[in-house]
């Protein structure tokens, strides 16, 4: 039964999936806002991939020009986009303002710890006029990366324990203890205060499973 629950949320194959119908809510979402914004827009995607862009269906929109800066800590190269290699934490090679909107999904719980969450979200607001961030909720029972209920909460040592023997969701089994504790614990998932104390001035949006709120978008400037 947990298994088929499991599958239902995050098995992106399936059309009936819930990440993929909360995909398709988020991007209504973000649709609308940048409908109410002149184009040509700058956009900035702070750990995005061209794949993600080229499944929106936004790119073939009749009427809305949108040109793409893709920042990532690894280079890649894609004729639609622009690709630089940085840090979400340290936009250094933007200026202030520089782009009309800066975009994020499911990367600001990857850059550390607290203080480094700050500095992301200021990042954030400095380079752009508006933003759009997504993050998954520190209290939804199924942990996303690992895909194992309450994975978040279990004590580190137990975490690695289990790393080292299993397949955990998106994670291969890690036999290696240090590169397992280094994965464990990369992750520091946010709670809505927590969130909110990042991007006070914004405005929040739960995706929603059932009664258990699965993600947070917030989103400023409009």
């Amino acid at each position: 039964m947990l298994s088929q629950v499991i599958e239902k949320i995050y098995d992106h194959r399936r059309s009936d999936s819930l990440a993929n119908d909360l995909r398709r809510k988020r991007f209504a979402l973000f649709n609308s806002l940048i409908k109410s914004t002149r184009t040509p827009l700058k956009i900035l995607d702070v750990g995005g991939r061209p794949s993600f862009w080229e499944n929106t269906g936004l790119l073939n929109q009749e009427g809305l020009e949108l040109e793409i800066t893709l920042l990532n800590i690894e280079q890649i190269n894609h004729p639609k986009f622009k690709c630089v290699v940085g840090d979400a934490r340290n936009m250094y090679q933007f200026k202030d303002l520089e782009f009309d909107i800066v975009f994020s999904n499911s990367v600001i719980e990857h850059v550390g710890d607290y203080n480094d969450q700050l500095q992301m979200a200021n990042e954030v607001k400095r380079v752009g006029k508006k933003y759009f961030i997504q993050t998954p909720n520190l209290y939804f029972p199924i942990e996303p990366h690992f895909v194992f209920p309450f994975f978040q909460f279990l004590p580190v040592v137990l975490r690695v324990w289990l790393l080292t023997h299993f397949n955990l969701g998106w994670r291969k089994k890690t036999p290696d203890k240090q590169k397992a504790l280094s994965s464990v614990t990369s992750i520091k998932l946010l709670s809505k205060q927590k969130l909110m104390s990042l991007f006070p001035e914004g405005n929040l949006y739960q995706e929603k499973f059932w009664y258990f709120t699965k993600s947070f978008i917030v989103y400023g400037g409009w």
